[in-house]
């Protein structure tokens, strides 16, 4: 019998795209994007390369998209 999970809100599922693209960031690649070492440097140019991708997505500008964090 399939099933049907209805609590999106506590936790959902990550699309098989999203989490291939999204693995180098949860090992090797996590650094603060707020830091100025390496790591957080590589972090900042992934994360506005993204914004921008997400801003052409939905016909806005770069600074207009913000990521936040939790579900608010």
């Amino acid at each position: 019998m399939a099933s049907v999970y209805l609590d999106n809100g506590a936790t959902t599922s990550v699309a098989p795209g999203v989490l291939e693209s999204m693995l180098p960031y949860f090992s090797g690649k996590y650094g603060n994007a707020s830091s100025l070492h390496q790591m957080g440097s590589e972090a900042r140019h992934a994360l506005e390369e993204c914004r921008a991708k997400v801003a052409k997505s939905v016909g806005a500008l770069p600074d207009e998209i913000f990521f936040t964090s939790g579900c608010t």
